[in-house]
This record gives structure tokens, sequence and C-alpha cells, in this order.
């Protein structure tokens, strides 16, 4: 086969300032480099144990059960949800964006009993309003997005894990856009599960997904039972089966992988772990509190520099999630159009939208490696440029002053 057509692999230069995926920090890809070794060779082990332990940091939690699952975000979220979820259980879904939606699907595949409340996009829930409805559906499992990149909203999530305990309720979040760039306290918020995605805050390349699970939850895991899809097992004592259908998202054999027993279940991704870890360590390094910081300084700059342009931003900015920023496509103006050109002629991607926001609305992320001062000027900078390109007025250079007087001494980094 002539080869002459695939020439090596040489990506175009982006500036990737959408929702996720963005640029990985230069020190991951290095460490993605690193020659393989063997899953259960004593040098590997060990990386997977310092994994379990970083991630401890990044999610500041105690749990033992904090790991990796190889796959992208996705695959978190459907591990945690296929070994939890029992055929018939009530679990309930607060939805204010696309990824609410998407838990709701993936537990009705678990063939749960699905109840939804809903808000605009753009907006978000009081603790009132779950406790409410948990008080009425009565769910085993509570399911939640906090930040979630359709909408651009974190919901809050301090006061809900109070309110499960109240009345024995498992608490989940899917954390995939918010983790390490908003505030999340596992422990401390009472969550029982965690699952996240590398490619946003984390700053490095999508392929595997980090998760916690508090003893609570392992102990409802390890109840289940491990067979083959269609094959009936014994029934419990209330007379209902359980059975996980799925083998490779099963977290009870995943668990038995990662733990001491190293009982052989899927071949670890090797590469992908040693990014994991750098994504880890250097999150600590800096320390997460200064990372946290940091995504809200650049995200504040970037609104600045939007609203002094004279855009207006999308939804309730109480709620607005540090790492990325909702911007109303102004009329007249082809939103597609500006994406184009910005792709094209400065290589820098932003985002579009979903559902009741596609193309009313653009999406820009300050996240992960892309949290920085050049990357925020240089996007306003474009975004500007394009738009009086399409004869959409602004006063020049309001944008960039905009931002330089939110950081102040103009040395932020």
């Amino acid at each position: 086969m002539a080869t002459a057509q695939y020439p090596q692999i040489n990506p175009p230069q982006r500036l990737l300032m959408g929702p996720g995926p963005i640029n990985a920090d230069p020190r991951v890809l290095r460490a993605m480099a690193s020659q393989l070794i063997g899953q259960y060779d004593p040098a590997m082990t060990h990386y997977m144990n310092e994994v379990m332990a970083l991630y401890r940091g990044v999610f500041r939690t105690e749990n033992r059960w904090t790991m990796l699952v190889d796959g992208t975000s996705r695959a978190g979220i459907e591990a945690l949800l296929v070994s939890a979820i029992r055929p018939g259980d009530k679990v309930l879904v607060p939805v204010f964006g696309r990824f609410g939606h998407l838990l709701c699907e993936i537990a009705r595949r678990c063939r749960a009993e699905v109840h939804t409340i809903e808000v605009p996009w753009g907006e978000v829930f009081t603790p009132d309003q779950i406790e409410d409805a948990i008080k009425r559906v009565r769910p085993r499992l509570l399911l939640t997005v906090q930040g979630d990149t359709s909408t651009t909203m974190l919901q809050p999530l301090a006061e809900l894990g109070a309110i499960c305990r109240r009345y024995d309720v498992l608490f989940y979040t899917d954390a995939t856009a918010s983790l390490a760039g908003n505030a999340l306290e596992c422990d401390a918020w009472g969550l029982d599960a965690v699952s996240a995605g590398m490619q946003k805050c984390l700053g490095g390349p999508s392929g595997t997904s980090p998760i916690t699970l508090s003893a609570r939850m392992e102990a409802e895991i390890r109840r289940r039972k491990c067979v083959e899809a269609g094959i009936r097992t014994a029934a419990h004592q209330d007379g209902e089966e359980e059975m996980i259908y799925s083998n490779y998202f099963d977290l009870g054999m995943v668990m038995d992988y990662w733990g001491p027993e190293r009982l052989n279940h899927h071949t670890e991704a090797t590469s992908a772990l040693f990014a994991a870890r750098e994504c880890a360590r250097l999150i600590l390094e800096e320390g997460l509190d200064n990372g946290i910081a940091r995504h809200k300084l650049h995200g504040d700059a970037l609104l600045k520099g939007v609203q002094a342009m004279g855009l207006e931003t999308f939804g309730d900015l109480r709620h607005k999630m540090n790492n990325v920023l909702g911007v109303v496509i102004p009329t007249g103006i082809d939103g597609d159009r500006v994406r184009q050109l910005l792709l094209n002629d400065f290589g820098i991607e932003i985002g579009t939208s979903f559902g009741p926001l596609h193309g009313k609305v653009w999406r820009i992320g300050t996240m992960g490696y892309n949290a920085r001062k050049d990357c925020v000027m240089t996007t306003l900078s474009a975004l500007e440029s394009v738009l009086n390109h399409l004869k959409f007025a602004t006063t020049q250079g309001a944008a960039l002053q905009a931002a330089w007087d939110h950081y102040g001494s103009g040395d932020a980094a």
C-alpha cells in the first residue's frame, strides 16, 4: 500500500479557547511521550498508586477509591451510573443544560425510573428546589452536573450533601468541566461520587476520567452482582435481581484492578495515565486554591473585555463558571462566520452552542493551560478584529483596556 498520501501527522497550530478540549500543558505532553512499561511492572503499579494519592488532593477527599476510568469523561459518568443504579431505582436529575439530559439518558439505559426538575437555560437551582423534589420523588440517587458548559452555569452544591443525608440519598456530580477551575469540596460537601475529565481545567488530553467514591458508594457498588449480560443471578432478599450489564464499566472489577489484588480487568492506558498523573501533580504544585483563583482572574478579565466590546453575555453571571463564558451573538452577525474567521485567520477556536442556544451564543473558555493573560488578550483582540471586519462597531481598544484594568498592575500571568 502506498503511504505517500498519508504523511506524518502534523496538526495545525491552534489556540483552543472553546469549552474544551484545550491546549494541553507542554509538561503533560512530555509525560505522555515517556516509554511504555508493563501494567504489572512495580514501577507502573507505583505510578497508579501515586495517581490515586494525587487525585485525592484534587478532589479534596480521603476516599480510598480515587482512581481513573480509561475513556473520555463520559466513560467516568457511565461507569458510575452503570455500577450504582439498580433496575427500577428512582433517580432525580436537576436539568439546567445539555449534560443534565445526558445523565437522564444514561440513567434510563440503566433502567432507572428517572425524575427531572428543570429551570430555563442560564439559571441554576436553589437548594430548596432540590430538597422539595427529593421529598416528592424520594429517589435513591441524586444525579447532578456541577458545571454545564452548554449554558456556562455552575450549580451550587455545598448544601446538597446534607440534604441527601437527611433523606438517605446517594449524591453524585459530574465535574467534567469544573474540577480544578471552580471550588469542589468532595468530603466537606458530602458527595458520594464524582467524575471528571482531563481536557478542561485539569489541563490535559481527553482519554481518562478521574473518579472518586465514598465508602457508602463503594458499599453499594460491591453489593451488585458481576455477571455477563442476560445471565440470571441469585435474587436478593427483597426478591429483586441486581446485575451490572457492563464488564468494562463495572467499578467493582475496576477497584479490584487498582487495589492491592491487582486482578486483571483491562490493560491500563499507560501514556494516558502518565498524562493524568502530570496534570494532578501540576495542579497541586501550583496549589488547588491558587489554580482556582487563576481561572477566576482570567475568566473575569475575558468577561470585562467582552462587555467593553459592547457584547451581551448569557445567563446569570452570579452563577457563571470561572472557566467558560457565554456570549450572545449580536443581531445581524453570522456566528459561524465569526468562528470560521477566528480559526482560519487567527488560529483561534471558540465554541458554538447546543439545543435552544444553537446559533445564539458563543462559548469562550479560559481553562487549564489556557487560563493565561496572553490567551485572553489575544482572543479579545482577534474577536474584535473579526467583528469590525463584519461591520460590528466597537470602541477601538476598549476591550483590551478593560482587561488590562482588571489585571491591575498588568503583570498577571
